[in-house]
């Protein structure tokens, strides 16, 4: 249990995240936060899922920071490097939660081993605080989606058949799709009960990643579906990589275009586009004539050479202007520089927020189930614009490259360019209000004990 350095009372938290990238790098910034707010953090995970963030801790919080290491069962075809979603292919999902299920009582012991104060753990693990309540340590719901998306998913378990409050937050007719998928997830029990149990079970408060400014007011309408109080936990926008220098290929290239001249452009670690999205995406990159480097990922195992991904002769006509890239870029590295005019994103909840921390406008092309929701958060607001498909849900090449002219470089995109700088001001000056919030909210936890505690 805590102890006292230098006279205060060092709190001591164990985070859980759902072993997937865009899950443990906000746990790991939050984790970052508290060490630097007399906290020591134990961060759990797979080992395939921690190597994603060792290099990411420094070595001045690293005492603070520990890694914990939990060993799922090897499934067939479910091998331990592919215990995380990292470009698992999508028909291993099923298996990979089944393992995750499994681990349960290895989780467990890890638990009673550490002992920790408070227990923070992710949506699909409702099983994490029964365990923490076997030994009378609070537990708290960190759920790493944007309100927004959060409250559109709990309005419709708690009121199916009503239409969402928010005028503006809609599927378009090629995305229904989406909303059946999403409409049936709410009628499956399975699902319904893994999400109200992750919530009820969760002491007093659930978390919720996100920016006053951006989403007060579906934290507000969250708060009352859930009955619970939602606290923000900021941006969590992780400090830009010191794996690539500024001698890198990438930033060597990007240092050589003039201010505001590129768009950087990538769907995610998990998301790869369909060959017909790719092939439109790059005609409409080379019809724009705007700078750009694209980020092209292909899922694990898959042997596609870039040459015969892109459409022929696209290097060549895109020379000098184009950088692709394969497999990993430094994103937001990328997004801070002065060079970066917009961001071509599937419009995942990290990555919008990375766009407004940086001031840097959003060209949405979303594609699965939450980013059409996010993607017109980012029209609503006012910060981007989106590339909307034709009837069929098809990209076309002409309205990709006319979206990204106008935001970039038409005077017609200057209202876009200045609410997201201005977005951006507010973000960096008010980033540290939410964590010291959670701060507060974890320290009574903690004083309060099993009191804390929801049962």
């Amino acid at each position: 249990m805590g102890s006292l350095v230098n006279g205060k009372k060092t709190l001591r938290v164990l985070m859980f995240p759902w072993i997937a990238h865009g899950h443990i790098s906000p746990y790991l910034e939050l984790a970052k936060r508290l060490a630097g707010r007399n906290f020591i953090v134990y961060l759990c995970s797979t080992p395939a899922n921690l190597s994603s963030i060792k290099n990411k801790i420094s070595e001045k919080l690293a005492p603070k920071i520990q890694l914990v290491e939990l060993h799922l069962p090897v499934l067939q075809d479910l091998p331990a490097s592919h215990h995380t979603t990292n470009g698992l292919p999508p028909h291993l999902m099923p298996t990979l939660k089944k393992a995750f299920e499994m681990s349960a009582p290895r989780f467990s012991c890890i638990l009673g081993e550490i002992m920790p104060d408070l227990l923070v753990y992710d949506f699909l693990q409702p099983w994490a605080p029964l365990a923490a309540a076997a030994i009378q340590i609070p537990a708290v719901e960190f759920i790493t989606s944007s309100a927004i998306m959060t409250a559109f998913m709990f309005h419709f378990f708690k009121k199916p058949g009503v239409e969402f409050p928010f005028p503006a937050i809609f599927y378009r007719d090629y995305e229904l799709v989406h909303r059946a998928k999403l409409l049936e997830s709410s009628a499956n029990e399975k699902v319904k009960e893994i999400a109200d149990q992750g919530i009820q079970r969760s002491s007093g408060i659930v978390l919720v990643k996100g920016f006053e400014e951006v989403e007060g007011r579906y934290v507000k309408y969250l708060s009352n579906l859930l009955k619970k109080k939602v606290v923000l936990v900021g941006a969590l926008v992780a400090d830009p990589s010191p794996e690539m220098d500024e001698s890198s290929e990438i930033m060597d290239w990007l240092n050589r275009k003039g201010e505001k001249s590129t768009v950087f452009v990538s769907f995610g670690s998990e998301y790869f586009l369909k060959k017909d999205d790719m092939n439109e995406l790059a005609h409409g990159l080379e019809l724009s004539k705007v700078n750009f480097i694209w980020v092209v990922r292909f899922p694990l195992g898959e042997k596609i050479e870039l040459q015969e991904a892109l459409p022929k002769g696209f290097f060549e006509k895109v020379r000098g202007r184009g950088l692709v890239v394969e497999g990993w870029a430094p994103q937001t590295k990328i997004l801070g520089h002065k060079n970066i005019g917009g961001f071509v994103s599937h419009c995942g909840c990290s990555s919008i927020i990375e766009g407004m921390h940086f001031g840097v406008p959003i060209i949405a092309m979303p594609m699965h189930l939450d980013q059409p929701i996010n993607a017109r958060l980012v029209e609503d607001l006012g910060i981007g614009m989106e590339v909307v498909r034709d009837k069929f849900g098809q990209l076309q090449q002409e309205t990709v490259a006319e979206v990204i002219h106008k935001v970039v470089v038409d005077r017609a995109g200057e209202p876009i360019r200045k609410t997201v700088r201005d977005l951006s001001q507010k973000m960096r000056k008010e980033e540290d209000i939410e964590v010291d919030e959670v701060v507060l909210e974890f320290v009574k936890l903690c004083s309060n004990g099993k009191n804390g505690m929801p049962y």
